[in-house]
């Protein structure tokens, strides 16, 4: 027998009725799906900026504070023409460690490294904005204390190349960047520490950290 208007109309009445008795848990899940979604995002960003503010060494910016020479921090040197050579091709520069001039095309990993780079390879990491560090040291314990130093540099981790280098004199470090000398006896962590805190990712016409 035909169901009759009226029953197809309680029926479909009780139907949307049961609908909207189903539907509004869901709408409540997913309103909590989305608070906790923005909770997450949230606690993220919070340790993007106290991840930053670690890694700068105590500062907010993970880059020195400089954008050119400072008085007083290393020695200001002429800039040369910057050009990709290939890898082997020696090249030609006015400072012993250079600051700049022709470079491999590939730099070397940040980090600190007990054999020697050559300056072709640092150039490139120069020209990222990198510092490198180039050290003269004979006494292990030397080199542990220049290793500890610079790990307790923040900025170091982020733009440093750590490289012995025999070029110089016996005892000495000298810390290079974009344009910039510094050097002197022994090490001296609240030198380095200034030089890093100016210029690390601050000068070359790039800047890519490590």
């Amino acid at each position: 027998m035909p169901v009759s208007r009226r029953r197809r109309g309680r029926a479909a009445n009780r139907a949307a009725r049961s609908g909207n008795m189903i539907s509004t848990p869901r709408r409540k899940k997913t309103n909590k799906l989305y608070l906790a979604a923005s909770v997450i995002i949230a606690v993220l960003v919070i340790a993007s900026f106290a991840f930053a503010s670690f890694s700068g060494g105590g500062g907010s910016a993970q880059t020195g504070d400089a954008q050119q020479y400072v008085e007083g921090i290393g020695i200001q040197q002429e800039i040369l023409s910057a050009d990709h050579i290939a890898d082997g091709t020696r090249a030609t520069y006015n400072s012993v460690p250079p600051t700049s001039g022709n470079h491999w095309p590939t730099p070397a990993r940040c980090g600190f490294y007990t054999d020697q780079l050559p300056d072709e390879r640092v150039v490139h990491n120069m020209e990222h904005g990198n510092i490198v560090i180039s050290y003269n040291l004979t006494d292990p314990a030397e080199i542990d204390s220049l290793r500890n130093a610079l790990s307790n540099i923040g900025l170091y981790n982020v733009w440093g190349v750590a490289r012995a280098y025999d070029a110089i004199p016996e005892g000495q470090i000298a810390l290079s960047t974009w344009g910039v000398l510094d050097s002197f006896q022994g090490v001296n962590q609240e030198r380095i520490a200034r030089f890093f805190e100016a210029y690390a990712g601050g000068l070359g016409p790039e800047r890519v950290p490590c």
